[in-house]
């Protein structure tokens, strides 16, 4: 395929690990078609100008990426670069996820400030203990699993968080392995949080490129950088968020990964879960398939696991709070 004299313009937040990302596919791009032009356009959304209020309470959906569809879909970028655990459950018309680059480490971190140093998992931190936290599924896993510790809102940029968490506010928090280590900040992950432990988002630590439907030069670029596995795997997980209606006011995760099964042997295992914010009320799926199942199929076996739960009970019971609020 050749690129010579082509352009592609890539629209991206401004936040330090939004730009490694989209640096990163700028790379990727650039090391498969060398006499491509790449420029990088940065936009910022409704999450990144309101950084006060609590995600689950700006009442918006796309928060961090409506603004970038809109430059998408108006021409004025040809593809956007998401961190997929942050794009909706519905795109906007017109719009497709069409690529991912290699996933990287999926699971939670344990932050510790100077107050619980040297604790290396959730069992061992002491009653009271304050976890900064943006995310309702955290929220909801904690209480769920350790209700002796606080979890406790924060909002802000990676840098911000561990800053906070390191402070007098919390004795620590809880950030994705991925964006620690994006920004060379692994040296203050205390504990990788295992998903038997906590469930992750669907998508994390995946980076998702968005272009227009139709739009077969730039999506055929990007088809030829992206991860086949990752891609799949994150289609698959994206099942579930869209047949449940997720959003960042739904506590909710899947994880779809090739892995070693119960008996050793290599399987596909695919992770899910939906709760209640306070934890009291979930539905948790754990299936081990043959390794060649599509993981949009598995997601289909997990979802009807997750509904013979109550799965949808529990998310219209998150509805019917919110509209009381």
């Amino acid at each position: 395929m050749k690129a010579e004299g082509r352009r592609i313009v890539i629209g991206t937040r401004g936040s330090s690990l939004a730009l490694w990302q989209a640096h990163a596919v700028e790379a990727a791009l650039l090391g498969a078609f060398p006499g491509l032009e790449v420029r990088i356009e940065v936009i910022r959304t409704t999450g990144d100008r309101n950084l006060a209020t609590p995600l689950d309470r700006i009442g918006d959906r796309g928060l961090f990426t409506k603004e970038l569809e809109g430059a998408l879909v108006a021409g004025d970028v040809d593809v956007c670069v998401h961190s997929m655990k942050d794009v909706q459950s519905q795109l906007a018309g017109g719009c497709a996820i069409v690529g991912t680059l290699p996933r990287a480490d999926v699971r939670d971190a344990l932050v510790c400030g100077p107050r619980i140093a040297g604790a290396t998992r959730l069992e061992d931190l002491p009653a009271g203990t304050r976890l900064a936290t943006g995310s309702l599924r955290r929220v909801a896993q904690l209480r769920a699993q350790f209700p002796a510790v606080v979890p406790t809102p924060v909002r802000g940029n990676v840098e911000t968080r561990v800053r906070k968490a390191l402070g007098e506010d919390f004795e620590g928090a809880i950030l994705a392995c991925a964006g620690l280590e994006r920004l060379g900040m692994e040296r203050h992950i205390a504990a990788r949080l295992e998903p038997s432990v906590m469930i992750p988002a669907v998508g994390q630590g995946a980076i998702g490129i968005e272009a227009r439907e139709g739009d077969e030069a730039t999506v055929d670029l990007v088809r030829a950088i992206s991860d086949d596995a990752t891609y799949r795997c994150v289609r698959g997980e994206r099942r579930v968020l869209a047949a449940l209606n997720g959003s960042c006011r739904v506590p909710m995760g899947a994880y779809a990964r090739l892995g070693e099964g119960a008996g050793g042997e290599a399987r596909l295992l695919f992770d899910a879960f939906v709760s209640t914010t306070d934890g009291t009320r979930q539905a948790r799926s754990h299936l081990e398939l043959p390794q060649e199942t599509d993981p949009f199929d598995a997601a289909g076996e997990a979802l009807d696991e997750l509904l013979s739960q109550g799965a949808r009970a529990i998310r219209d019971s998150i509805e019917t709070t919110e509209v009381q609020r």
